[in-house]
C-alpha cells in the first residue's frame, strides 16, 4: 500500500471511555477519516501541558469516510495518554496523518490468520475489516495477560467480521478467560491444521518475533505492525529505527509501521 500524504487535521472528541484495565476507546470526528488506511497511524496533540511537545502516535480500529469518524483504542501508559483519557466529548485538538504504510492484501490464495496481542488488537481489527471487504476469509487469535485486559465487545465484533466460517481464539497467559497460554502456541496449532495464505500480526515485539518464526517455518508470508518510539512521525528525528536482515535500518514511521516479517532483524 502506498503511503498517503501526511498533513495536519483538527479533531473533536465524540466519546472517550474506559473499556478494560488501562484501556480506553475514543471516537473522534476528523477529516483524516477520508484518507487514512488500515495499518497506518496518526499523531495526536494532547492539550494540557505545554512542556509536552511530542504528539502521541496511535493506530486505529476503524475509520468511516462517510461520517468522518475514527475509532481509537489506546492504553494509558504515561502522562500523555493519561491526559488523553481525560479529554471529554466536545473538546478539540490537532493531529497529523495519515502516517506510515499500512496493511497489504494477501499475495497468495488461502485464508488469512490474524494474531493480536495486548494493545495490538486495533490495527488487527482494521485489517480484519479490510479482508472482509475484499472477500478474504480469516481466523484470528487474540491474546492478553489476563481477563481484565480484554474488551469482550471487541472480541464479539472481530467474531462478526470473521463470520460463520472463521474462528476467533481467545487466550490469556493465566488462563482466566479462553485458552491458557501464549498466542504463538495456538498459532502453531492452527497453522498445522489449516492452509493459510498470509499472516497479519501486531502486539509485543517478543510475540511478533515468535509469530514471524512460525510463519517462516511454514513458508507463510507474514506482515507485522511494529511499535517504536516515534518522536515526530514523519522521518525527521530518526528515533524509530528498525534493524533489517539485509543490514542497515528502516524508519518505522515512514517505511512501516507494517513490515514484511522476513525483512526485520528480530
Amino acid at each position: 500500500m502506498e503511503q498517503s500524504f501526511t498533513t495536519q487535521h483538527s479533531f473533536t472528541v465524540i466519546s472517550n471511555e474506559s473499556i478494560a484495565r488501562d484501556l480506553w476507546r475514543m471516537r473522534i470526528a476528523s477529516d483524516v477519516a477520508q484518507t487514512i488506511r488500515p495499518g497506518q497511524f496518526m499523531n495526536l496533540s494532547v492539550p494540557g501541558d505545554g512542556s509536552h511537545i511530542l504528539r502521541i502516535p496511535l493506530s486505529f480500529k476503524r475509520a468511516n469516510a462517510d461520517d468522518g469518524t475514527v475509532e481509537l483504542i489506546y492504553a494509558v501508559v504515561g502522562e500523555g495518554t493519561r491526559r488523553l483519557s481525560h479529554m471529554r466529548a466536545g473538546e478539540s485538538s490537532t493531529l497529523t496523518g495519515p502516517c506510515g504504510k499500512g496493511w497489504r492484501l494477501p499475495s497468495a490464495d488461502g485464508r488469512a490468520l490474524l494474531v493480536a496481542g495486548g494493545v495490538g488488537l486495533p490495527p488487527v481489527m482494521a485489517v480484519a475489516q479490510l479482508l472482509k471487504d475484499a472477500g478474504v476469509s480469516f481466523d484470528a487469535i487474540v491474546g492478553a495477560r489476563t481477563v481484565d485486559m480484554l474488551c469482550q465487545d471487541d472480541i464479539d465484533e472481530l467474531a462478526q467480521l470473521a463470520g460463520a466460517d472463521g474462528q476467533v481464539v481467545v487466550c490469556t497467559d493465566d488462563g482466566s478467560v479462553g485458552k491458557a497460554g501464549f498466542t504463538t502456541e495456538h498459532m502453531a496449532s492452527l497453522v498445522a491444521e489449516h492452509h493459510y495464505g498470509e499472516v497479519y500480526s501486531c502486539g509485543p515485539t517478543v510475540m511478533m518475533a515468535g509469530v514471524a518464526r512460525i510463519a517462516h517455518e511454514h513458508a507463510l508470508r507474514c506482515q507485522v505492525s511494529l511499535e517504536r518510539m516515534m518522536g515526530c512521525g514523519f522521518g525527521a528525528c530518526s528515533c524509530c529505527n528498525v534493524a533489517l536482515v539485509q543490514g542497515g535500518y528502516a524508519l518505522c514511521c515512514q517505511d512501516g509501521p507494517v513490515f514484511d516479517a522476513e525483512e526485520v532483524a528480530w
